[in-house]
């Protein structure tokens, strides 16, 4: 089984930075792609951004390219995510989750997910 913990949320104001990080734990893989999601109060899971076992392949919704940064160190099996220029529209709880193998934007292909960590933007 693979445990995944996240940390970093918190209050920010518009404008303002964030850096969430996600610790995999537990049963490895020899490759697995990583990303984050977020979902809205009332709002369906939506992707944020993947980035591969390499970290040769990233994609981005459309939404945070250029605001947000996704990185991994694999040494300590931690995905990151920079998020700059925040806007209240970021406000959302923020998953990490893990697949073998190739990173991918769906939400059903991933599977294992993180306990999630709030992020509020105010205006």
């Amino acid at each position: 089984q693979v445990q995944l913990v996240e940390s970093g949320g918190g209050l920010v104001q518009a404008g303002g930075s964030l850096r969430l990080s996600c610790a995999a734990s537990g049963r490895t893989f020899s490759s697995y792609a990583m990303a984050w999601f977020r979902q809205a109060s009332g709002k369906e899971r939506e992707f944020v951004a993947a980035i591969s076992w390499s970290g040769g392949r990233i994609s981005y919704a459309d939404s945070v390219k250029g605001r947000f940064t996704i990185s991994r160190d694999n040494a300590k099996n931690t995905v990151y995510l920079q998020m700059n220029s925040l806007k209240p529209e970021d406000t959302a709880v923020y998953y990490c989750a893990l697949r073998r193998y190739y990173s991918s934007p769906r939400t059903d292909e991933y599977d294992y997910w993180g306990q999630g960590t709030q992020v509020t933007v105010s205006s």
